[in-house]
Order: C-alpha cells, then sequence, then structure tokens
C-alpha cells in the first residue's frame, strides 16, 4: 500500500484578501477512492506564518455542510496545533475515513490569527467558504460569512492505495485549470479523465492531479512561479505520481506583461519542454506532451496574437509530435482546433473569448486522452 493524491492544486500567492480568527472550508472534488486519507497545507508563498489551530476533513453534504458523523480530527505529529512556515509545506497525520470515488470531501480549518498574504489557488471554479469570527471546525453547517471561487492554504488530499496504483499530474495553466468553465461543474479536463479512469478501472484505478495554474507560464514567473520553477514541486514531489501531462507555453507565447525580454522563440520553450521531459524520465515518471491550442483573435486579452507568435507555436508543435522526446504526445491543438482555419479553436469547442475551451471543449479534452497510455 501506498500513498497517492486524488485532489491536488497548484499553489500561488494570495493577496487580495484579509481575514482574523476565521474558519475555512475548502471543498475538493476527489479523483479515486480509499478508506485512509490526509490533507497538505501550504504556505509557500505566505510571507508570515501560519498557524492551524484545528482541522479536520469530512464527507461534504452539500453548499457549506459536512455529514457531522464522518468528520475526522486532522493532527500533525499527533498534535491539532501546527505552525506552517513561510515557504513551507505540513501533511497532517493519516485519518480513517471512507471517500468514494468522483465525491466532495470538505477540508476544514481554524486560522485564530490575521492574514492579509496567503498561499492557496484563485480561480479555484469551486464554491468555498469562510465563517463569521470563530471556531466552527466540527459544525455540521458552516456559519457562512463570505464565500470565495478560490481555495486557501488546503493543497492536497491523499489517499492509501494499493501498491502499484498509478498517479497522474496535469501540468499546465489556465487550460488545465479551467479558467471560463461553469463554477462547482468539474468540468475541468483532468476531472472528466478521472470520471473515465473510475468508469474503465474502478475506484482505485489512477490518481488525477490537477496542477494547472491560471497565466501560468513556463520560462518566467508571471502567474504563480514560472513552469520550470514549480515542475519539481508542484509534480516530482506528488505522492504516488507515475505519469504526467505538460500543456504549458501558451501563456509566454502571449507574453501579455513580459516586454520584448520574455517574447517567447520556438527554441526557448522546446528547451523548456525538453527540461521537463528530463526531470520526469530522471525520476522514472513517464511524460506526455501536450501540444499548444490555437488562439487567433482572442478577446480575454485582445492583441497578444500575432502571425508570428502562431509560427512560434507551430514549432513547437511539429518537435512535440516529431521530436521523440515525450513517451507519448496528446494532441490537444488536433481535436479542439477549426480544420477551416486551424489558427483557431472550432466553434463548438469555444468559450467565446477564441483562449479557452467551453465547458463542452474542457470536457472533449478529457475524453481524447488516451487510457492506454496509463497501463
Amino acid at each position: 500500500m501506498h500513498w497517492t493524491g486524488t485532489w491536488t492544486t497548484a499553489p500561488a500567492a494570495l493577496e487580495d484578501f484579509a481575514f482574523e480568527n476565521r474558519t475555512f472550508r475548502m471543498i475538493a472534488h476527489v479523483s479515486i477512492g480509499g478508506s485512509t486519507v490526509r490533507a497538505r497545507f501550504s504556505n509557500v508563498h505566505g510571507k508570515t506564518p501560519v498557524r492551524i489551530a484545528s482541522a479536520a476533513i469530512a464527507r461534504r453534504r452539500g453548499g457549506a455542510s459536512i455529514d457531522a458523523g464522518s468528520s475526522r480530527k486532522l493532527t500533525f505529529c499527533g498534535s491539532p496545533d501546527v505552525t506552517i512556515a513561510p515557504g513551507a509545506l505540513m501533511v497532517s497525520d493519516p485519518a480513517s475515513l471512507d471517500v468514494a470515488p468522483l465525491s466532495d470531501v470538505a477540508i476544514s480549518f481554524h486560522l485564530p490569527d490575521a492574514h492579509t498574504h496567503f498561499s492557496g489557488h484563485k480561480t479555484a471554479k469551486q464554491t468555498n467558504f469562510i465563517s463569521m469570527p470563530g471556531d466552527f471546525v466540527e459544525a455540521a453547517d458552516l456559519p457562512v460569512a463570505d464565500q470565495a471561487e478560490s481555495w486557501f492554504c488546503a493543497t492536497a488530499v491523499e489517499v492509501v492505495t494499493p501498491a502499484g496504483t498509478p498517479g497522474l499530474v496535469a501540468f499546465g495553466d489556465s487550460l488545465t485549470e479551467a479558467n471560463i468553465s461553469q463554477a462547482d461543474a468539474n468540468h475541468r479536463w483532468p476531472d472528466q479523465l478521472a470520471r473515465r479512469v473510475v468508469a474503465q478501472w474502478g475506484a482505485q484505478g489512477m490518481g488525477v492531479m490537477n496542477q494547472g495554474i491560471g497565466g501560468n507560464r513556463m520560462l518566467n514567473d508571471v502567474t504563480g512561479d514560472s513552469g520550470l520553477k514549480r515542475f519539481d514541486r508542484d509534480v516530482l514531489a506528488q505522492p504516488g505520481v507515475t505519469h504526467v501531462i505538460v500543456l504549458l507555453g501558451v501563456n509566454d507565447l502571449r507574453n501579455k506583461r513580459g516586454g520584448p525580454a520574455q517574447e517567447a522563440s520556438a527554441p526557448g520553450l522546446i528547451n523548456g519542454l525538453n527540461q521537463f521531459a528530463i526531470r520526469a524520465k530522471s525520476a522514472g515518471l513517464k511524460i506526455y506532451g501536450g501540444t499548444l491550442m490555437p488562439f487567433e483573435n482572442e478577446t480575454f486579452t485582445p492583441g497578444v496574437w500575432t502571425p508570428d507568435r502562431d509560427k512560434v507555436r507551430l514549432a513547437v508543435n511539429q518537435w512535440i509530435r516529431t521530436s521523440g522526446v515525450f513517451d507519448a504526445v496528446v494532441d490537444f491543438e488536433a481535436a479542439l482546433r477549426d480544420p477551416e482555419s486551424p489558427t483557431k479553436l472550432l466553434p463548438k469547442w469555444d468559450c467565446g473569448d477564441h483562449l479557452h475551451p467551453s465547458d463542452a471543449g474542457y470536457l472533449h479534452m478529457g475524453d481524447v486522452v488516451d487510457l492506454a497510455l496509463f497501463r
């Protein structure tokens, strides 16, 4: 038996919030199930220590409510109280809890001190809950004072699985995070892949861990650490990881805030992708390259598409398909481009901003991944 990630989110800096003496209830939609769980809490981007006075994990009943009978206190080396230094993370002790695959669990924790800088995930596409002042970790119905489409501090749920259970990390940007998709619907392409895995292989077929960050780049920091900086932490350090799909580079091409010094070239992006492959294979992982999808005439940030930038994208995709560096290719571009105008997304897969897929497009991305890659 070993630990495998069943839900993750990639941490970045959250600086637009200020809370004191609140209970946070974070909702995690897991991929595989299990009967022994633990949670991870991050302060990797924090500027001050984060003290967790109490924490628990439970099956979610709906909204901000939990099945109180399923609530399990989380401890850290036997203590309910833990302080996480800036730049660090803490993993809880194991807790006995039956978690069904493709279900929601609630991670509740009380932060007694004032905080204005958190580590978490801003564009979660998941409604999470913050209480009125006080410790309500054990409350079946959280007294909600605030809601946020962000995850605070809690960055992973892990389950005990049979030895040999594979684990996949989906590593990317908003196209993996599923920005613009319907909130609380779990329409991210890794969620769709997880549904297919459970249908094909059962409750502990393969853990699926989403490590996408909206706006993330491969080569330079912008939203969160660059892909090259965070790869070891967000991919190689995930428990039970055996495979990774990389879909990263579009924001390097778009370069909406980097200026001329950060203009992406084909050799630069290819070198970055090659680095991912070297590091993954050195750790014994299988790595699959996702082709970069088109974004002509995007309206999310008008003007960032140019013919020259698209030539770079096409050159990178040609290298992904033909270099042999990756163990396989997941051809997202071929699956979502308009065959009559291949520099654009096919309208039925386009959310309307010509950059992000629609909900149907994200689900389609999850459907085109070949499950045979993981067996």
